[in-house]
């Protein structure tokens, strides 16, 4: 890895736990679980995603 460490992370959906979106986020920078509004192609709308467990 470079100077930036970035981990691989999955959105899960707040509402049906179903896992849409994965993505990476900087550690240093943001240290804290991702939370973004997404679309859940499950509940056929805008929902929160927050960070679940990656592979």
């Amino acid at each position: 890895m470079g100077i930036n460490k970035k981990h691989r992370v999955r959105l899960a959906c707040t509402e049906c736990k179903h896992i849409n979106y994965l993505t990476q986020r900087n550690v240093k920078t943001a240290p804290e679980k991702l939370e973004l509004k997404k679309f859940c192609n499950n509940c056929k709308k805008i929902t929160l995603h927050k960070e679940s467990k990656a592979k």
